[in-house]
């Protein structure tokens, strides 16, 4: 085997293994998310919302989603008392949507279900290993990011 089939192979198992260990992220995300009646969508505008009260337009672009899915998503959201729209302060004719009380509780419960059930999965890791992972991860994201 010569070295330019060897890189090929190395990054075919990287490849691999990132998406595979995705998709046990994505699942674990979603199954959790399932129990508590939210889908993988919901969960991520929660996250956001935790810490910030972004316009409808800031939402759709962290989401990824045009302007009527985004709609539909608060719609939802607002109709079971997880989120509010409010007068954006700098435009009367668009809102900010911030996580009210319930969605805040919503958040901390499932937010410890994630935690716990990812805690399981990667138990399998020494402490130091763990370490590295948090450090990979990180550098990917916020290059990523860029």
């Amino acid at each position: 085997m010569n070295i330019d089939s060897f890189n090929i192979h190395n990054d075919l198992s990287i490849v691999d293994s990132m998406v595979q260990f995705s998709h046990l992220i994505q699942s674990t995300l979603s199954r959790v998310g399932a129990s508590h009646e939210l889908s993988l969508i919901q969960i991520r505008l929660l996250g956001i919302l935790r810490d910030r009260e972004p316009t409808m337009q800031q939402l759709a672009q962290y989401l990824n989603l045009d302007k009527s899915s985004i709609t539909g998503l608060i719609d939802r959201a607002e109709r079971r008392g997880l989120v509010e729209r409010t007068v954006a302060p700098n435009d009367r004719r668009g809102f900010n949507v911030k996580i009210t009380p319930a969605g805040m509780q919503l958040v901390h419960v499932v937010g410890l279900e994630i935690e716990r059930q990812i805690h399981a999965v990667i138990e399998v890791l020494t402490e130091t290993e763990r370490s590295h992972l948090t450090a990979l991860a990180s550098k990917i994201i916020e290059s990523a990011s860029v």
